[in-house]
């Protein structure tokens, strides 16, 4: 597969199959109902990534094949052609669109063969900053509170003045108090970590620092999305039993303590694309007035770091959305 073909051919088709999904799973924004809007944005990615003329191989996706009926790892999609893997998430912030919160994105990575980590949908420890301090080296595995003070050395911020956004979890409650033993300041998030992330590396964002334990298929696509954008990630797998370990050598991981970095997970040439489906920092959601909807997307390539926003309109007397 050549470059140019994910450049001219790849792009368009991409915004279009997160716009389809973000369209789906907004209906059920505010409902209540996680799994109604979920399934109907993994039914929309996929119809339209099934009509795309590519050889497609889910190397993050749903969840295993026993626990996801579509779009699962390994799962084949695409009428045929070049071999492309794919890494999803047809909606990152289930719990965000159920509750009407902020931030929730249908977000869609492509690369050739071989470009992604294949690992089984467990947890990973995650550590990432953005561009402005690439050149920052940190030992992952150190203390919050050493990582605070090295990065507030670095970039000259005073520690009072670092923001880290952590997710709201109880198990992060030894993680919340050592941070705020620095001075530092914590943003708290409901979900919705791929996008976290990338707030790192967007000045205007107000977050410095993202911190925690999250999911490891969030942790490749924002990992995708930094190879576009610059920005740092440190991540470690999980492994709370040998069941784990055994699905993860299945997969070509032989070394449970690995520290995977931004290129271990996201490798050769990358495209990106996020549409909204609730406001959020990095792009605004879903509107639907007169039957008309619009949406905003981005779209980033690693090869030429370029980032494209795209808006759109979507004539819903003319345009069905897949339910």
């Amino acid at each position: 597969m050549t470059t140019e073909f994910l450049d001219r051919n790849l792009a368009l088709e991409a915004v279009r199959i997160t716009e389809a999904a973000a369209l789906s799973s907004s209906l059920h924004m505010g409902r209540g109902d996680e799994k109604a809007a979920d399934q109907a944005a993994v039914n929309a990615m996929r119809e339209f990534l099934n009509n795309l003329s590519i050889s497609g191989t889910i190397i993050i996706g749903e969840g295993e094949r026993d626990k996801a009926p579509m779009l699962y790892i390994g799962e084949k999609v695409g009428l045929g052609g070049p071999k492309v893997d794919i890494a999803l998430d047809p909606l990152e912030g289930t719990t965000i669109t159920a509750k009407g919160g902020d931030n929730a994105l249908s977000v869609l990575a492509m690369a050739e063969a071989g470009g992604f980590l294949h690992s089984p949908d467990i947890y990973m420890h995650k550590i990432a900053y953005g561009k402005k301090y690439e050149g920052l080296d940190i030992d992952p595995e150190s203390p919050a509170d050493d990582i605070i003070t090295s990065f507030a050395k670095y970039s000259e911020i005073k520690i009072e003045n670092i923001v880290v956004c952590v997710l709201d979890r109880p198990r992060h409650e030894m993680l919340i108090k050592k941070i705020r033993s620095t001075g530092a300041r914590i943003k708290l998030i409901l979900d919705g970590d791929v996008s976290a992330v990338i707030a790192t590396s967007f000045e205007d964002s107000g977050v410095d620092i993202y911190m925690g334990i999250g999911g490891s298929p969030e942790g490749v696509l924002a990992a995708a999305a930094l190879r576009c954008i610059g920005g740092k990630i440190y991540t470690k797998l999980i492994f709370d039993n040998d069941y784990d370990k055994e699905r993860a050598s299945s997969m070509g991981i032989t070394d449970p303590n690995r520290i995977y970095r931004t290129n271990d997970l996201a490798s050769g040439d990358v495209m990106f694309s996020a549409t909204g489906v609730t406001d959020g920092t990095l792009l605004k959601g879903v509107l639907i007035k007169n039957e008309v909807a619009t949406t905003q997307s981005v779209i980033m390539r690693s090869k030429t770091k370029t980032i494209r926003y795209v808006s759109a309109s979507h004539d819903l007397r003319v345009k069905d959305i897949v339910k």
